[in-house]
């Protein structure tokens, strides 16, 4: 089933840590990436609201939500999403490893798409989560090699798959 509010969400939800990551790239980017992060965030900014009005003008439409035991498998997933970033930025601030939260985080993430797809029946959430993990395992790297903060790459690559997802969101949104 096509859940037009799901797609809306998306627009807004992805849209809004879309705008996230792109701020957390400018951590310690190149000097001349700033303007294009800040236009990349308010480009993602502006497909979050436009997906707010979407979902909040489409309230009443069905959800994959709408059903009891996926709400509460969502719940489920985005609690453990939440608890395992936080304990593993915990840990890697402890050891005063800071440069690998974003990948940690990005990394988890990820993963936690894997589960959702299953929620919302959406097999495109697989897809996600690959472009999330291989941005989590090749920011460090790249980033090294550029010489700027690994959150700069992280939020760079993180944020772009979001905010094409966001947008494709809302293609769904406007084809059903």
């Amino acid at each position: 089933m096509e859940y037009v509010r799901d797609y809306a969400m998306y627009a807004a939800v992805f849209g809004l840590f879309s705008f996230s990551w792109f701020g957390w790239a400018q951590e310690k980017p190149r000097p001349g990436w700033r303007n294009y992060l800040g236009m990349a965030a308010g480009a993602a900014l502006l497909v979050c609201l436009v997906g707010v009005y979407l979902s909040v003008t489409n309230w009443h439409a069905p959800s994959a939500l709408s059903d009891r035991t996926a709400f509460q498998r969502y719940l489920l997933l985005v609690s453990v999403e939440f608890a395992l970033a936080l304990a593993g930025a915990l840990v890697l601030l402890k050891k005063r490893r800071k440069d690998e939260i974003a990948p940690w985080i990005a990394l988890i993430v990820g993963l936690h798409f894997f589960g959702l797809k299953n929620v919302f029946a959406d097999a495109g959430l697989s897809v996600l989560a690959v472009l999330l993990i291989v941005v989590a395992l090749v920011s460090r790297p790249i980033a090294r090699k550029l010489q700027v903060a690994s959150s700069a790459i992280t939020g760079i690559g993180v944020g772009t798959a979001l905010f094409a997802f966001a947008i494709l969101g809302l293609i769904r949104f406007m084809s059903v």
